[in-house]
């Protein structure tokens, strides 16, 4: 199972030129939710005016050489290792699932797109990253979603409480623990299965939900909090920070913050 390519095996009922255009459009439904929710919350017309105001407010001029420092920092600790979120299991429930999904996407796109024919010869690192990332995914995010959520905690709420925002982390699980079934049951290779056919078909709907639903759940934030980690520690180098009023000063905007809303979209 950890070896094979469930993507090579598929292309032997289904041809890849579906598999890769279901990726294209899956991709093309991520900037299509992503171009919506900036145009009717206007994320980047804020992040431009607040950036503004904090080049008005500088007391130092930087470098291009030290932004570049700054960014590359921002990028690779701020960012990669989630420290706005601080030590805890929170944090490395958040690194679980991050990484995760990020090995579970690269690792399909690739197998999909170079492994996913009769003809080709999957190398058998990619399938285990696949795996290894659904694994991660799921284990990140159920912790997530069981017990450490904001509001079960400080409202006393159920942990099957189900609001909008939810819909990104739901989706994501689901997309990595039926896409680890299929697999499994693909696996098995054994005449007039058909249980695998269903989890395939849980599998693509779970993708649909995930890359379709970007508008409506907090998938988004992930391209917004980056923009305000970097904004945020060029104000701080350059003395901006420290001069912005209140109210210039907003990263939850861009989902720097934790506290769990749902998307303001009527």
């Amino acid at each position: 199972m950890f070896t094979i390519n469930p993507f090579a095996v598929l292309s032997e009922t289904i041809p890849s030129i579906f598999l890769q255009s279901f990726v294209v459009v899956m991709i093309g439904l991520i900037i299509l939710g992503t171009v919506m929710d900036i145009i009717h919350k206007k994320n980047v017309k804020y992040f431009f005016n607040n950036a503004k105001k904090a080049k008005k407010s500088a007391t130092r001029e930087l470098g291009t050489g030290e932004r570049v420092s700054i960014i590359a920092k921002t990028v690779v600790y701020d960012i990669g290792t989630t420290s706005e979120l601080g030590a805890g299991k929170r944090r490395v429930a958040h690194l679980l699932g991050m990484y995760g999904t990020i090995l579970f996407w690269v690792a399909s796109v690739i197998m999909i797109f170079f492994y996913a024919s009769s003809s080709s010869t999957t190398p058998s690192l990619w399938p285990i990253l696949w795996h290894a990332g659904a694994i991660m995914t799921v284990l990140g995010g159920a912790w997530f979603w069981f017990f450490l959520r904001v509001d079960v905690y400080s409202e006393a709420q159920p942990w099957y409480r189900i609001i909008q925002a939810d819909l990104f982390v739901l989706a994501l699980i689901a997309t990595s623990l039926f896409g680890l079934i299929w697999s499994y049951l693909q696996s098995l290779n054994l005449d007039g299965r058909w249980d695998d056919k269903v989890f395939l078909v849980f599998y693509i709907v779970s993708n649909l939900v995930l890359f379709g639903g970007v508008y409506w759940s907090k998938f988004a934030h992930m391209f917004y909090k980056p923009g305000a980690a970097i904004q945020k520690n060029l104000a701080e180098a350059d003395g901006s920070r420290d001069n912005l009023p209140p109210e210039a000063d907003a990263p939850e905007q861009f989902g720097m913050g934790i506290k769990r809303e749902a998307p303001k979209h009527y």
